[in-house]
């Protein structure tokens, strides 16, 4: 009987089933989980930190994030949401659903000085016209030329409604015509071959030849130098300014696994994760590196003037500013 037991319990053990881990769920938007993206190469490199498992949900491109998370209110699913940016962190902390994330402040690596006590940022860039240099040898050189410019030549924007690019245009748009933006709005109008719901559908549209221009970013240029040896495909660079974008990541209020949510807001500002953010994200990062930028990313357009609202007034004015520009593409 004694030989019995203990055979009895080494079974036993082998049969019980492994402890489940915890599971990460992250919010985020479709190009940074896209295999070509860097979210598949930071998953691999937090779960080695940590004894879990990162578990991506992408409802659609940045502004669709915020939309998601307020229709799900308290009963989201979310331990952390990245892709949201300065123009909808005010509305977002408004919400109730993200708690402040007692990160020290001085990680944060931006062109403005960071006081955000409930976002962290881990990428920017500033938006730009990429076009493409086969068809178009005499870009605009400033938004004015390309709102007024040949409506033969068609540029493919984002929708505002959903896609952080696309409200990142909206408010440059504001921020350059003030009060008559909606003229503007009507003289570009002619030029836009289509609104797509998002970067990456907008991009794609672009690169199959569908149009010779879309709104991205000063750094798209570096993807196509890197990574297809071409530099057929170019960013504008406008004489009133470029308007700057910081893509930021917060921990949810709701979040199951607060712990674990904090331990990756730490990690998103170091070399595991910002390593991965010039050369899969194609912005610039927000964090530490462990190396230098690829050499590519010193030839990129550097804007004279960095263009941004603050976050409250964006807040205020951003229904109302979209009611513009529906008022006018609507006709």
């Amino acid at each position: 009987m004694k030989r019995i037991v203990p055979a009895l319990v080494a079974l036993l053990c082998l049969a019980a089933p492994a402890a489940a881990k915890d599971v990460l769920t992250i919010y985020t938007y479709d190009s940074f989980v896209a295999d070509w993206g860097p979210g598949p190469k930071i998953k691999a490199a937090f779960e080695k930190t940590c004894d879990c498992t990162i578990a991506w949900v992408a409802p659609g491109d940045g502004v669709a994030l915020l939309n998601r998370l307020k229709l799900e209110g308290k009963s989201n699913k979310a331990d952390v949401v990245l892709g949201l940016d300065t123009n909808l962190t005010a509305e977002a902390a408004k919400t109730g659903l993200f708690r402040k994330h007692g990160l020290d402040l001085a990680l944060a690596k931006t062109p403005v000085p960071w006081t955000d006590e409930f976002f962290m940022p881990f990428d920017y860039a500033h938006f730009a016209v990429v076009y493409d240099s086969e068809k178009i040898k005499t870009p605009p050189a400033s938004l004015d030329e390309l709102v007024h410019g040949d409506p033969q030549q068609k540029i493919v924007l984002e929708d505002p409604r959903s896609s952080t690019p696309g409200l990142g245009f909206l408010l440059w748009m504001k921020k350059v015509y003030g009060d008559k933006v909606p003229e503007a709005w009507a003289s570009l109008k002619p030029r836009i071959l289509t609104t797509a719901p998002g970067w990456t559908e907008a991009y794609a549209l672009f690169t199959k030849g569908e149009a010779p221009m879309v709104l991205s970013y000063t750094t798209s240029p570096a993807y196509h130098v890197i990574a297809e040896n071409t530099a057929r495909y170019k960013a504008a660079a406008f004489s009133e300014g470029h308007y700057l974008q910081i893509e930021v990541a917060g921990v949810t209020a709701t979040s199951q696994h607060q712990k674990l949510a904090d331990d990756f807001l730490r990690f998103m500002m170091g070399p595991g994760f910002q390593d991965e953010i010039p050369t899969n994200n194609w912005m610039f990062p927000a964090g530490t590196t462990s190396a230098p930028l690829p050499a590519a990313f010193n030839d990129l357009v550097k804007p004279a003037k960095s263009l941004l609202y603050a976050p409250d007034e964006v807040d205020q004015n951003r229904r109302a500013w979209i009611d513009e520009w529906l008022n006018v593409m609507a006709k």
